[in-house]
């Protein structure tokens, strides 16, 4: 079976049913394999553009082979520690580390970082300009971290349709401080 490559955006605007459901209306769409192996249909969506010029991308079959599960995969990136197996796809823990360190870096920055990864987590679209106004020096560029969780988000969703979805990711988020 080929390998098919896919350029698709999905918006993440509406109901954490209502994005799902985007997602896995277009994985029914795809042409069913015949078995293992070379047997197996392979889908490769490119669903996000970061300012590198690098791609976001949906790998299916993921590992497992579980039904709608894919792996979220970015572009020439590692995120394997020094002397471990290069990976190009995040983590959940891998995000949180990262999220950490802004929040160390600059609490102010993290706080305007946090209400946009708030947006995402309640399915709002996040322009590119809106993501490009908060820097750190510390980590991934903040594009690369917003465009990667909502997927992970999405991913969620659809693993633990019945349960909480997006809530687990969400609790790698370390809170903004309140006190003033």
């Amino acid at each position: 079976m080929p390998r098919y490559e896919i350029t698709k955006f999905f918006s993440n605007s509406g109901s954490r049913n209502e994005v799902r459901m985007r997602v896995v209306d277009t994985f029914a769409a795809e042409t069913p394999g015949t078995g293992n192996g070379e047997d197996a249909s392979k889908y490769i969506y490119f669903v996000e553009t970061l300012s590198s010029g690098d791609r976001v991308y949906l790998q299916r079959p993921a590992n497992l082979h579980n039904g709608f599960d894919f792996l979220v995969c970015v572009e020439n990136a590692n995120y394997a520690l020094p002397g471990q197996r290069r990976r190009n796809f995040p983590k959940h823990e891998d995000l949180g580390v990262d999220l950490q360190a802004k929040k160390a870096e600059n609490e102010e920055m993290y706080t305007r970082l946090h209400g946009l990864l708030r947006r995402v987590f309640e399915c709002e679209d996040v322009s590119d300009d809106e993501m490009e106004a908060i820097h750190f020096n510390t980590g991934l560029p903040v594009d690369h971290i917003l465009k990667a969780i909502k997927w992970l988000f999405i991913e969620q969703d659809i693993r633990y349709w019945n349960y909480s979805g997006r809530n687990m990711t969400w609790g790698l988020v370390p809170p903004v401080n309140t006190e003033v």
